[in-house]
């Protein structure tokens, strides 16, 4: 054994390129979530802040968003668990 707490090499890089792939995959959910919302609800370019109507919108939309990922994951592991079952 290579590595610490009885794990090979081997799993620990797989560990590690796993980890690596979920901080990338957060990162594009992010920037996607990110843009979507400036797209949909920034239209005044006049000031360095945001209205009152700019700040509700991005603030639904980051909200909706973040469920809908939440939904998406809930049912990702529910089909994955009916998957492990058969």
């Amino acid at each position: 054994m290579y590595g610490g707490y009885g794990q090979s090499y081997q799993e620990q890089r797989l560990q590690q390129i796993m980890e690596q792939k979920q901080l990338k995959d957060f990162m594009r959910m992010y920037t996607n979530l990110v843009g979507r919302c400036f797209e949909d609800c920034v239209s005044d370019f006049t000031s360095n802040k945001l209205s009152d109507k700019e700040l509700t919108c991005t603030t639904r939309c980051t909200l909706k968003n973040m469920k809908l990922n939440e939904r998406i994951g809930q049912r990702f592991a529910e089909e994955n668990a009916k998957l492990m079952e058969e």
